[in-house]
Order: structure tokens, then sequence, then C-alpha cells
């Protein structure tokens, strides 16, 4: 939307009708309440996409009427049943559509009405040639994402008694929750040395997962509003295999370490798309990898400052691509 609209694009908005819409609230946007059915994304089954398209029918019709109420003259659909509801609505209201999908539901569905642009998650970023009215994107993020400021997070970590200017820092992060997958690896390292300052972000997925942070071992900083300075400061991040978090992590020009198997053990194999700049590991090899990432420091920083501008540069290509197109 802010790629857009630095082209001059109004941009209304449309979420599902129980949405909290806090970040759009935050920022004064308001927006129409639609239906957005769920079937469950990579984890859908059968059954849980036969209730999705159930869902589907009326879903698609307020999606219609919330784009003929808007006037708009094209429509975005983001994400799994967004993407679909999007595209769905599109056709019906005779505008044209675009999809940003990564899900194997969407996937299926939105090439068939729209042009769609393949997220990493999908295997079929990985495809040399695409079928016709798909392209490869990375995730849009914020412009200012990568203009992380090291001495803000120096800051903020020097109010934790454990840490320790002279030594290194590994972030730990699953986004906003923190899966048992990436508490034990953490535990792991904590457990093995004392080299480095490590310090995991994120609340607990479960509260009793609390009872197995040391506090003298591990900085626990909760959820935070500065990640992207931590990102910036840290040395290295070790994050889960997915989206998002890996490529603002890469725009702060810093190596990583992905975790598979950590969400619901999905495997994504990012480490296959950020060729160089993310190293790959199981839960259990965690300290190894770590070893390996810092033997290899130089090669993967490297590979990390070339991915991040392309990550940073992904809104504004999207955006660029999709004026054309409807030219």
């Amino acid at each position: 939307m802010k790629a857009l609209e630095r082209k001059g694009v109004v941009c209304d908005i449309a979420l599902d009708e129980s949405a909290p819409g806090i970040l759009f609230e935050k920022n004064g946007y308001s927006w129409y309440k639609i239906s957005v059915p769920s079937a469950g994304g990579h984890s859908a089954t059968k059954l849980s996409a036969i209730k999705g398209a159930f869902k589907l029918i009326t879903a698609t019709f307020k999606a219609r009427s919330a784009i003929k109420k808007s006037g708009a003259d094209f429509v975005v659909g983001v994400l799994g049943g967004g993407a679909i509801v999007g595209s769905l609505g599109a056709k019906f209201a005779r505008k044209p559509g675009f999809s940003l999908i990564s899900t194997p539901l969407d996937s299926m569905v939105c090439p068939k009405f729209n042009q769609s642009y393949v997220l990493p998650e999908l295997d079929k970023f990985r495809w040399e040639n695409l079928p016709e009215n798909m392209d490869k994107a990375f995730y849009p993020l914020d412009e200012n994402v990568g203009d992380g400021d090291e001495s803000i997070a120096l800051s903020k970590l020097k109010e934790y008694p454990n840490f320790d200017e002279n030594k290194k820092t590994i972030v730990f992060s699953s986004g906003s929750s923190i899966f048992k997958g990436m508490l034990d690896a953490i535990n792991l390292v904590s457990n093995h040395t004392d080299e480095y300052n490590l310090v995991l972000v994120g609340l607990p997925l479960h509260e009793e997962y609390m009872e197995e942070i040391d506090d003298e071992k591990i900085i626990y900083a909760g959820f935070i509003d500065w990640i992207n300075h931590l990102f910036k400061f840290a040395d290295l991040t070790v994050l889960t295999d997915d989206g998002v978090s890996l490529e603002e992590a890469l725009t702060c020009e810093k190596p990583i370490i992905a975790l598979t198997k950590v969400k619901w053990g999905r495997y994504q194999n990012m480490a296959g798309v950020f060729k160089g700049a993310i190293l790959e590991s199981e839960v259990s090899d965690v300290c190894q990898s770590i070893d390996e990432a810092f033997e290899n420091y130089d090669s993967l920083r490297e590979n990390a400052l070339v991915y991040g501008r392309q990550c940073a540069q992904a809104a504004d290509y999207l955006a660029e691509d999709m004026l054309k197109r409807l030219e």
C-alpha cells in the first residue's frame, strides 16, 4: 500500500470482519469489513479446503460489494484466503486484480483469474519458468526496515545485567510468538557456551515456556518495537524457516541461520531461495551451525548484502509492475 501511495494511488482496505486492524488504525486508516475464509494455509487439508469453499460464496459477494462501493480501479488480494477472495471479488466486480500468493490453494486458484506474484514459501518460487499469469516477488517490506540504528539497540541491551559489550550477539526469534523449537535452540546454545550474548525475542506461545528461560544465560527481550535496530546490531540471527522476518533481517545486512520445522513442522527451504546468505539447520544442530556461520562469516554477509537490497526494493518493484500491467 505504501509503495502504491508513493506513486499517487489512493488505497482502500478490506479486512475480515473479525480482524482487529490495530496496525491500520495506528496509521490512520479505516477499512471495509468483509469475510476472508481460512482453509489452513500451508497446513490445509481436503476437509478444511471444502469447508472454506462453502464460505467462499458469501465472502466473494461481500468483497464484490466492497470493491464496487469503494470505486476501486483495481484490486490487490494478499495471501491465502485474502488472495482468493480478492481475486474472485475483482472478477465479479469486473475490475483488474493482482494476487500475492504463498499457499497451495491460492496458487491454484488466483492465476486462473489474474496476474499473481509467487512469494518465497511456495516451491514454485524456485522454478526457472513459471506458468502464464505468474511471476516471482519477495515480500513487500516497509521502506525504512533496513534503517536500524545499532546505538539504539546497544543502549537497550545495556539495561540487561547479563549483557557484555565484548561478546558477539546472536538474536533468536520465531516471530511475535516463541515456539518450542526456538526455545530449545537457544537453551542448547546457552548450555554449550557462554561466548555470546543470546537475545530471545517474542512472547511465549504457552505460558509454561517462561519457566524454561534462564535469565542468567539468556537476555529475554520479550515483544519489542526495536527489532530492526536489534537486527542491525546483532552479529548473527537465528530465525524460523519462513519469509518476512528473514527478509527484514537480510535488509540489515547480517547472515542468518534458518531453523527448520519449528513452526508446525513446516519446511520452506529458504536457504534454497537466499543462496549463500542463509544456513539451514535442524534445532539439534544449532551449535554446529553457529560455528559454521562464523567460520564463513564474510561470504555469508556479502551475499546477505545482495539479497538485502533486493528485498528492500520489493515493494516498489511490485507497485511499478502492477501499474505497468494496468497500462
